[in-house]
Formats: C-alpha cells, structure tokens, sequence
C-alpha cells in the first residue's frame, strides 16, 4: 500500500496570535474593570450630592469617606493573599459582590443612620480594595506576555476615562434620580464588576504538578514581602511612587485649590488643571501602548518624575495656561510610568505570588497618601506654600532620579533587557 506524500503547501501554518484588543477574555476583563473604576469615582460624588440635599452633613460624609479608605486599604493586603491563594477570578466576583451589596446598604442608611452608612462604606471600600490585586494578577493570566503592555495601557485608560466620566455621567443623572436610586446604580456597576471578568486562559503554572500545601495567612503575605525584595528595581521604583504621590500628589491636592482661589481668583484654574491632568494621563496610556523604549525603566522613572513639574508650576506667578499644561505633563507623565511597571511587574515577579506583590504595591503607595495629605496642610500653615510646594517639587525631581542609579532599574528586569512585552 502506497501513500502520496504530504505537499509541502498543505502543512498547517500556526494562526497568528491576535492582539488583547480582539481577545472576548480580555474585553470582559476590560470590561469589568472600566465598571468597577465608575462605581469607585462615582461614590464620593454621589455622597457629595448627599450633603448637598441635606440628607449627610460634612462630618458624616468626612466619617464615610475614612472608612471606605481604611475598608480600602485593609482589604487591599488581605485580597493579595486570598488572590494567590485562590482563584483569582472569584475574589474578584466576591469582592464585587461585597461592595455590589454594600450601595443599597448606603442608600437605606442615608438620612436616618451614620452608623449604618460607615460600616457599609467600609464594605465597599473592602470590595474595592480586595479586587485591586485580584484584577491585576488576572490581568496576567489572561493575556498572553506579548500583549500586556497593550493590555495594561487599555485597563490605566478605562480607569482614567472613569475619572472624567463617573462625575459627570453622575451629574447627568442627578438630574433625574435622586440619590438612593444613584447609589443603587453604583451598585448595579458593582454588579458589572463582578460578573463581567472569565476565568484566565493564560497558563502560569506547572499542570502537571500537584498543588503544595499552603502555609499560614500571615507566613504567605510575608513570603509576597520576600518576593518583593527580590527584585530591587520594584523597591526602587516603590519608593519613587510613594515619593510622587506622597508629597507630589498630596502637596498639589491641597495648594491648587488655594492657588486656584488666592492667586487667580477663579475656580476655572482648579477645574482645568484636573481636566487637564486626566485628558493627559489619557493620552500619556494611548503613547506608551506603542511607544517601546531601549531602557524602559529609566524612560518611565523621568516620566514619573515629570509630575514635579505640577507644584512648581504654583510656586511661580505664571499665566494660568501655563499651570493647565503643567498638570497635563504631569498627568502623561504618571501613565508612562504606571504601564510599564505593570507589565514589567506581571512579567518578573512569580505568577503565585503576583496578587501579594500587586497588594504591596497598592497597599503602599496608597496608604501613605492620607498621611502625605494630613501633613501637607499644617506644613502649609507654618512654612508657606511656596516653599512646601518648592519641597515637594524637589523630591519629585530627585527621588525618581535617585532611584534609577539602583540596579536592575534601567530595564525594569533582574535579568536585563526584557523583550517580552
């Protein structure tokens, strides 16, 4: 029996590898995530209408919006563990449904009790703060290495879309819900955020072997403390973002509006300084998605410490254009940080213990904002602005600077030059 050889044209060509922009797993992560960023937005802006109505005064909105941020920043490091611990994909649906229940709980709570409205704040901040590292880690799983960079670049513009959407898609709505009916919307996108997201398709593990034993909750979270040491460009580049957000982000908060007020006497500077600082951090995320510098580290580290360039704009009595354009380099400037740390996260750090490293990073860099900004106003008080903001543009300046002399950070990678992504 004779057989005819196979033709040479008719071997099968391998399909090729379609962009996360194409992939449904990724557009329902993307999905999600654009959900959870609206509802998060939205929430300070609803409760600000609250006090608006009359139905929470401003002690009980400051009341509520601490305990969202301590509900925050708790189930932050709890969430990295559960989320490399377990399925990624159902701490984020759990996590969703927390805060999913917690808006109704806001709503019945609103006008007739605090206490009520404080321990649901804390749930959803809980919700947000546990799908935190979950997403991003699933984030991972989900696209192939190839195409995070693309990936992360789509999630930081979701998120920063969410910024400029959520209050005025809120607005929009004011006009013809009143709150309750607006905290159950939140509730609804809460909803969205849980359900939206598949389960990861990317392998990251070794299917073949059969799981270990876990250790103790506390043993785990600090084994993700060890993973975090192991590579010395993410504690740098850490220390440059707590620096930014810290004093940079902090001493901006409290000073533009100030500036804003004292300097230019109109609100329109503080409006457009924020609008600015979004639609730049928008356009900094479209950039970096194809922008692919030589030494990725170091391109990112000057980007993050371009958001100096945001206080010293209020130090000096320059046009108001000019503080505009200022917030709009600064906002670039983040986004051309934050997606090529992201990625170079995803990639160098090991996948099981991608969420506690994930968790440190939110963990840190957002739990020392409050106290960058408890301490900003009294040093304004006693030093001056000016010179607080001089400070604090200085340390934007240098810290990143600093930074980029510990090795391992000009490519972001233990290993040298990554081309992964």
């Amino acid at each position: 029996m004779t057989t005819t050889p196979a033709s040479a044209t008719s071997k099968s060509v391998a399909p090729r590898e379609r962009s996360a922009l194409h992939d449904p797993a990724f557009l329902r992560l993307w999905a999600g995530t654009t959900a959870s960023g609206l509802a998060t937005w939205a929430l300070p802006f609803v409760l600000g209408l609250a006090v608006l109505h009359r139905d929470l005064d401003a002690a009980g909105l400051g009341l509520v919006l601490a305990a969202r941020t301590a509900g925050f920043l708790l189930a932050v490091a709890v969430g990295g563990v559960l989320a490399d611990r377990h399925s990624r994909r159902a701490v984020v649906l759990w996590s969703g449904l927390a805060a999913a229940v917690a808006a109704p709980a806001l709503a019945a709570g609103l006008g007739r009790s605090l206490t009520l409205m404080t321990l649901a704040a804390a749930l959803a901040g809980a919700g947000q703060g546990a799908c935190r590292p979950a997403f991003q880690a699933l984030t991972a799983e989900t696209v192939a290495p190839a195409h995070r960079r693309q990936a992360n670049a789509a999630m930081t513009m979701a998120v920063r879309s969410a910024t400029l959407a959520g209050p005025a898609l809120t607005a929009l709505l004011a006009a013809f819900l009143d709150v309750p009916a607006l905290l159950l919307g939140i509730g609804l996108l809460w909803l969205v955020a849980a359900l939206a997201p598949a389960r990861g398709t990317v392998v990251t593990g070794h299917p073949g072997e059969p799981p270990a034993p876990r250790p103790g909750f506390r043993a785990e979270f600090l084994d993700g403390i060890r993973e975090a040491r192991r590579h010395p460009w993410f504690l740098a580049g850490l220390a440059a973002l707590v620096a930014v957000i810290a004093l940079g982000y902090s001493a901006t908060s409290v000073a533009l509006p100030l500036v804003s007020r004292d300097r230019y006497g109109t609100e329109w500077v503080l409006a457009a300084s924020m609008t600015a600082y979004t639609v730049g951090a928008l356009g900094g995320a479209l950039l970096i998605a194809r922008l692919r510098p030589r030494s990725q580290g170091w391109a990112a580290l000057a980007a993050l410490g371009a958001y100096g360039v945001a206080p010293l704009s209020l130090v000096f009595p320059v046009h108001p254009v000019v503080v505009v354009a200022a917030y709009a380099v600064a906002g670039a400037g983040i986004e051309l940080f934050n997606v090529p740390w992201f990625t170079a996260t995803q990639r160098e750090v090991a996948p099981d213990k991608l969420a506690r490293v994930s968790s440190l990073d939110f963990l840190v860099s957002y739990g020392l904002a409050p106290i960058g900004l408890a301490l900003i106003a009294p040093a304004i008080a006693h030093f001056g602005v000016t010179a607080v903001l001089a400070v604090c543009a200085a340390a934007c300046f240098l810290v990143p600077a600093a930074a980029a002399l510990v090795p391992t950070t000009r490519h972001f990678s233990r290993t040298g030059a990554a081309t992964a992504d």
